[in-house]
Parts: structure tokens; C-alpha cells; sequence
């Protein structure tokens, strides 16, 4: 891969020049768990939902991970704006080391309770053996995420967005072509069934990350040296852990609720949890455009706030917003008017499909909602303000969807559109509060560093 002369790190970055390769880098990533249903699918539906259950605790792995992979993104970025890139580039190298030891941690609890883990779930018989399977390998090796986290938002946040997208290709590329030879057992390959996926994720992994290391010290104008990996610095931490636990911790909040809808959806019946699955895999595409123009506007967010622009960042985030709700809009209705052949795709079973795409007709309640919300409360976590958003998501997520999703689904015998009504009413709760918050330029008085020294070398250890 070709890297071009390194930029000026105190240019203004566009929109579009950010978003695009984010949008393909999300896309790729999706695609990486879309390629495990819809090759595992061949299987059966047990595989699926197995696996499907899973990914839920990977999910909140790596999420755990992004404490400090973007927690030291949005610091960077400040660092960034602020032209102070030596202490950008000791920051960078203390997330790596930091991101790696969670990693190590998690993947030692993954290989020691991933049955429990998943029995928990009120899952049996053939379920629980592929979850369990596909949750010891990929969660053991978890650790490899930890470092591409950290990596990838590192290189991500200096403005090499397309560098990242063009790993993420590689990694599915390799990860899909793993799968036709482990699943099925092709070219003499042994037939692994969930197994084979399991090692395919991880061998994708293990070669983006090596990918990433090169990339980070082509990219840099100011390398990470050895000996950033072993400083440790308080203020550093206490920065990158002040963005980065909130943030988390909100994400966690996040997707324990969707592991507890998931348990409602256990009740329901293995039909309707093999097309909460398939429904999930294919509502990803409608907010995919929204999580792109998400992260790009964090970018440029915090550079204008670390160069105390925040008149910019203010207008910055309206743009935006308009633009992310114009591209979900367009892709709630093509997901609307073909749900039944998307979910044809992947099974041929009549009540799976009218269950899923019962819930998918539901989505222009879901996802404008959730498209408000990924942008301004990324825009709040790049200006520092990550506090707020995860105090209001407990509130509407924890005290109130959850709650209301069990009225809708056992007691008004809704099923498995219950759970998707439950957690619109979130969404847009939380969007409108965001709204406001975000109206309000509260967020101004959260920025991490404050426009003293703007000098190349200064540091404040």
C-alpha cells in the first residue's frame, strides 16, 4: 500500500474526505459478521443464532476496548488541533500498551468462562455448543482487537481514513476466503462448520494488525518512538479515561440491553430468535451511513475545539446531522420495500422471514432516531462533554426501554416488534435530549486542553 507525502497536520479536514473510506471501513467491518451469518446460515439456523449470541459479549468486548482506543482519539485529535503533536504521538503509544493489556485480560475470561457465559442466556442443546465454540476462540484472541482498536483510531484520527478502510478490505478479504475453506472443508481443508469461521476471524485479525503497525509509522509526521509504549503519564490517562470510560460505559450500557432483549427473544421461540438475528444483520446497513458521518464530524469536532474554533464545531455537527438523516432515510426505504427478499437471503423458512420482516418495517421509527443520536453524541464525546450522554442513557435505556419492552412483548403479546418498538422509544428520547444539549454549547466548557502552549514540543508532564 502506497502512502502518499504525509499532510499538513493543522489542515482542515472536510467531511467528505473523512467520511467516505470511514463509511467503506464500517461497511467492511459489518460485513466481516454479515459474511459469518450468511456463510454459517448453509449450515443451520442453530449456527447462526449460536453465533448470533455470541457476538453479543464480543461486542461488549470491544467496546470494554474503545475505553481507551477512543478515548485517545478524541485527546489526539484535540492535541491535533491544538499543533502540540509530540505529545499527540506519546499519547498514541500509551493507548497501544494500555489497549493491550485490557485485551489480554479479556481474552484470559473469554477461554475460562465462555460456557457459563453463555449458558446464562437461557441457551441449549446445539445453540450453546456453537456459542460456546465460536466464543472461546474469537473471545480468546479478543486481544488482537484490542491493538487494531487502538490503532486504527490513531491513523483514523490524523486524517488517513482511507489507509484504514483499505485494512479493513484486506481483513475481509482474507476472513471470507478463510471461511469457504474452514466452514465447508474446500481445497482439502478441514470441514470446521462455526469452528472454522471462529479461526478465520482470528487469522484475519492477527494480519490486519501487523497491516496497522506499518501503516502508523507512514502515516506519522512525528513517530511513535519505543520508549512511548513503556511512559506511563497520569495526565495522559486521566484524559484519555475521562472521554473514554463514559463513552464506553454508555456502549456497555448499550448492549446490555440489547443481551436483554435478546433473553426476551429466547422465550419467543428459536424462529424468533434465528430472525432477530437476520433482522439485526440487515438493519446494520440503514445506520451505517450515520456511524460514518458520526466519527468523521468527531474528527473535525475536536480539532476545532482543540484550536478553540467552537463557532465551527457548533455548525459543523447541524451539517452533519441533515446529511447523516438524508442518507438513512434513503436506506430505511430500500430496506422497507425489499425486506422480504433481504431476509430471503438468508433463509427459506416462511415464519422466520414474516417474523423478521415484520421488525424491519419498523425501521424508519428506529433509525432516524438512532442516526441523531450517533452523530451529535459523538460530536459531545470530541468536544469533551462524554459525561452527559451516558447519564441520559441510563435513564431512557435502562429505566425505560427496558421496562417497556417487556410490557410490549409479554404482556401485549407484541413479540419480537415489541422489542423494536422498545428501543425506538429510546433512540428518540435520547435524540431529543442530545438535540438540545448540543443546541445548548454547554459542551464549550469540556474541552480537554486549553489554548496556553500551542508549541510543537510542549508538554505538560
Amino acid at each position: 500500500m502506497a502512502i502518499s507525502k504525509k499532510k499538513d497536520l493543522g489542515e482542515k479536514l472536510s467531511l467528505f474526505h473523512l467520511t467516505w473510506p470511514i463509511f467503506l471501513e464500517v461497511f467492511l467491518f459489518m460485513l466481516m459478521g454479515i459474511a459469518d451469518t450468511f456463510m454459517l446460515s448453509a449450515l443451520s439456523d442453530d449456527a447462526v443464532s449460536g453465533v448470533g449470541a455470541a457476538n453479543q459479549y464480543i461486542h461488549i468486548a470491544i467496546l470494554i476496548l474503545e475505553v481507551v482506543g477512543n478515548g485517545a482519539a478524541i485527546v489526539v485529535s484535540q492535541y491535533l488541533g491544538s499543533k502540540r503533536y509530540i505529545e499527540a504521538s506519546k499519547i498514541s503509544g500509551l493507548a497501544v500498551t494500555l489497549n493491550l493489556g485490557v485485551g489480554i485480560v479479556l481474552s484470559i475470561g473469554f477461554v475460562l468462562f465462555s460456557k457459563s457465559i453463555m449458558s446464562a442466556m437461557n441457551l441449549e442443546g446445539e445453540v450453546l455448543a456453537h456459542a460456546h465454540q465460536y466464543l472461546s476462540i474469537v473471545g480468546g484472541a479478543i486481544f488482537l482487537q484490542a491493538v487494531i482498536n487502538a490503532l486504527a483510531a490513531i491513523i483514523r484520527v490524523h486524517g488517513y481514513t482511507k489507509q484504514t478502510m483499505f485494512v479493513s478490505l484486506g481483513m475481509n478479504i482474507i476472513h471470507v476466503i478463510g471461511n469457504y475453506l474452514l466452514i465447508f472443508g474446500n481445497f482439502g481443508f478441514p470441514q470446521l462448520g462455526v469452528q472454522g469461521a471462529a479461526i478465520s476471524s482470528v487469522v484475519s485479525r492477527f494480519v490486519a494488525l501487523l497491516v496497522f503497525f506499518w501503516l502508523l509509522y507512514q502515516v506519522m509526521e512525528y513517530r511513535v518512538k519505543v520508549e512511548y509504549y513503556f511512559t506511563i503519564s497520569k495526565e495522559y490517562i486521566r484524559k484519555i479515561l475521562q472521554i473514554g470510560l463514559p463513552s464506553a460505559f454508555e456502549q456497555i450500557l448499550y448492549q446490555g440491553c440489547q443481551i436483554v432483549f435478546l433473553y426476551y427473544a429466547t422465550y419467543l421461540g428459536a424462529e424468533s430468535l434465528a430472525a432477530r438475528q437476520y433482522a439485526v444483520n440487515i438493519s446494520m446497513f440503514t445506520y451505517l451511513f450515520a456511524i460514518a458521518i458520526g466519527m468523521g464530524t468527531a474528527i473535525i469536532v475536536g480539532r476545532f475545539v482543540g484550536a478553540s474554533e467552537t463557532e465551527e464545531a457548533y455548525k459543523a455537527v447541524w451539517f452533519s446531522v441533515k446529511r447523516a438523516l438524508v442518507f438513512t432515510l434513503v436506506m430505511v426505504a430500500i430496506v422497507t420495500i425489499f425486506r422480504i427478499p433481504l431476509m430471503s437471503l438468508f433463509t427459506d423458512n416462511e415464519q422466520i422471514i414474516k417474523i423478521g420482516a415484520s421488525v424491519l418495517v419498523l425501521s424508519l421509527l428506529l433509525e432516524t432516531g438512532r442516526t441523531m443520536n450517533i452523530v451529535i453524541i459523538n460530536s459531545l464525546r470530541a468536544a469533551g462533554d462524554a459525561s452527559f450522554p451516558v447519564a441520559i442513557g441510563a435513564l431512557s435505556m435502562v429505566m425505560m426501554s427496558l421496562p417497556l419492552g417487556y410490557l410490549l412483548v409479554f404482556v401485549l403479546d407484541l413479540g419480537l416488534p415489541g422489542i423494536w418498538l422498545a428501543i425506538a422509544a429510546d433512540e428518540w428520547t435520547r435524540a431529543i435530549i442530545m438535540y438540545f444539549r448540543w443546541k445548548s454549547k454547554r459542551w464549550e466548557k469540556f474541552a480537554l486542553i486549553h489554548p496556553k502552549a500551542k508549541r510543537m514540543g510542549s508538554s505538560e508532564n
